[in-house]
């Protein structure tokens, strides 16, 4: 049967839709009634545990699609552009660890730099400059050694690692685009954001997957590295607001998202533990800088955690869990990011509905849940394994 909704229906291409930032993006574009289809690499194994709730919901299905691809692949993207025929394209996929861009460079630069032109190339080759909105993906990790405080649209960058770099390709190729050819491509500056689906190798997620382990006795330290350096945290969900309504607009153009406000990474820890009744102070500097339990909250380590961790969390008082591994300092350090939204706000009317606070709870409450799994099959007598540590 003809369905004329389904005819005018948007359509939505999401590089990097099995992320955190990908997943969230579907989710909000389904709620609008787009028909998306997101690109995922083949693996042995799945990955798509972040959408299988929307590949599941059977009011849903005839509305998402997911197609093999690879940002290295020109002839791949290309096919995909051509026979997709988005209205918009999100690229959000990338190798975006920070650390990791260090060891991989020239693989990071391949698909964050290069993955970026392929795909704005196959929007002109194609010929559909008119018809295709492109977001980039773009990140605050490109004012690296920041040139001033707080970071706006107009601050210089300065890149301090192989990903940024490739970052800084991939937002001025856009620009470039945009104005060689007039494809409506903008670039979102978006500041560190976070959530339950945070990739579990990041620092807020470790420190909160590891503050759950913790406090049920599955791991015994916490190791971090720079734990003074100063981050602008948003929610995802905020974030990729933004993305959306970057695209909606009628002239495209570049914008920093952040919440305006900057806190240290140990005070991250000290919120994360809190959640779970647990009060961390931080004693000694440099290497020797350690986080030690100084009470807890019986109550509250019984709300949140459970009764049966209540012994094991008193026996912590007095003993050190956080600690510094200089295996975790980046060659070259970014000290402070924190952003200036004032254009985000003004022209997008953009602004986050999330604090820290209810982003530290978010995660929190999902790893206390996701490792009391982990706790009953220790208890089962199953074996589990301390990744994290």
């Amino acid at each position: 049967m003809y369905d004329e909704r389904m005819y005018n229906m948007k359509k939505a291409l999401i590089t990097g839709i099995t992320g955190q930032d990908g997943s969230y993006l579907a989710e909000l574009l389904l709620s609008k009634d787009y028909e998306v289809h997101g690109v995922v690499q083949r693996h042995s194994t799945p990955g798509t545990e972040r959408i299988d709730h929307l590949l599941q919901e059977e009011s849903l299905a005839k509305r998402i699609f997911l197609h093999y691809g690879d940002l290295t692949d020109a002839c791949n993207l290309m096919e995909l552009v051509s026979k997709i025929r988005p209205d918009e394209v999100y690229n959000l996929a990338a190798q975006s660890h920070v650390k990791v861009s260090f060891e991989l460079p020239e693989y990071t630069a391949d698909v964050v730099a290069l993955g970026t032109l392929r795909l704005l190339e196959a929007i002109h080759l194609l010929r559909m400059e008119d018809k295709v909105r492109f977001y980039q993906a773009s990140t605050s990790e490109l004012f690296g050694l920041v040139q001033e405080m707080p970071q706006r649209e107009t601050t210089p960058f300065y890149p301090r690692s192989p990903y940024a770099v490739a970052k800084l390709y991939a937002y001025w190729i856009t620009v470039n685009y945009r104005e060689a050819y007039g494809i409506h491509a903008s670039n979102g500056i978006l500041f560190n954001h976070e959530s339950p689906l945070r990739g579990e190798t990041f620092v807020t997620r470790k420190i909160t997957r590891s503050a759950s382990r913790i406090a049920m006795g599955l791991q015994d330290r916490l190791y971090l590295g720079n734990l003074s350096a100063r981050r602008d945290w948003g929610h995802a969900k905020d974030y990729v607001r933004s993305m959306h309504l970057i695209l909606q607009r009628d002239t495209p153009d570049d914008y920093v998202v952040a919440t305006g406000v900057t806190t240290e990474v140990r005070t991250f820890v000290q919120l994360a533990f809190s959640e779970i009744g647990f009060t961390i102070e931080f004693r000694g500097e440099g290497l020797n800088d350690e986080g030690v339990v100084t009470a807890i909250d019986a109550d509250r380590v019984t709300q949140s955690v459970g009764e049966e961790f209540l012994s094991h969390a008193r026996s912590l008082v007095g003993k050190a869990i956080v600690a510094v591994d200089p295996a975790y300092f980046r060659p070259t350090e970014v000290e402070v990011l924190w952003g200036d939204a004032t254009k985000a706000r003004n022209l997008l009317h953009w602004q986050p509905e999330y604090t820290l606070a209810d982003i530290v709870h978010d995660m929190m409450e999902s790893d206390v849940q996701l490792m009391k799994r982990e706790a009953y099959l220790k208890q089962g007598g199953f074996s589990i394994y301390n990744y994290f540590e």
